[in-house]
């Protein structure tokens, strides 16, 4: 049975690490790797990123612009014209995430109004534009809307 000091990496899988200022005949002698002087040649150099050598860093220089709202509600969007496609008549975002036209059916679903709809349809979804209300309605569908 193999013990434990026995045991050792498969070959190829472990590489012997870089033994820095051992002479000139390893390559890594001298500076080390670290070239000629400078910032980073010296013991202890972290430089943060976005440092510019004390210059008034990009994104200290560039103005602020927008905000972002806190109270944002962000929906997955699907068009009537995506609709036409889906098989059943009565469509909810479970039905539309199965069919790969949203991402998840547990997040907030709205339905656009661009594209035509020929066939009779039942939408549950969080909201609809006005333009895709009349539509769905206009094909002899129905609406509804989710938490209302």
């Amino acid at each position: 049975m193999a013990e434990l000091h026995d045991l050792s990496p498969s070959s190829g899988s472990h590489r012997n690490r870089k033994r820095l200022g051992r002479g000139p005949g390893t390559g890594l002698g001298k500076t080390s790797g670290r070239g000629h002087k400078g910032q980073k040649a010296r013991s202890g150099a972290s430089i943060p990123a976005g440092f510019e050598g004390g210059q008034m860093p990009l994104q200290r220089r560039i103005p602020k612009r927008g905000f972002t709202p806190i109270n944002r509600v962000e929906y997955q969007v699907v068009n009537v014209r995506a609709l036409e496609e889906v098989q059943g008549d009565d469509i909810d975002p479970q039905v539309l995430s199965d069919q790969g036209l949203i991402g998840s059916a547990k997040k907030l679903v709205k339905i656009l109004g661009d594209g035509e709809l020929t066939r009779s349809l039942t939408v549950r979804a969080h909201a609809f534009s006005g333009s895709a209300r009349s539509k769905i309605e206009g094909a002899g569908g129905s609406v509804a809307v989710i938490g209302e």
